[in-house]
């Protein structure tokens, strides 16, 4: 709870960040390098639908 004021200001951050750290965590040892490239860029491109981004 460091840095965090309250509890429900540490719960509001964690049920935002959680669905969003899974797009970026994979294990690498099951993929091959090529494999992870994809996975990196397919995470980004829902990144960005998701913050309504354009590519730069």
């Amino acid at each position: 709870m460091k840095r965090f004021k309250s509890p429900a200001q540490l719960q509001r951050f964690v049920s935002i960040d959680d669905p969003i750290a899974n797009l970026y965590c994979f294990p690498r040892t099951t993929f091959t390098s090529n494999d992870h490239r994809e996975l990196r860029h397919a995470a980004m491109t829902a990144w960005r639908e998701i913050t309504c981004v354009s590519a730069a």
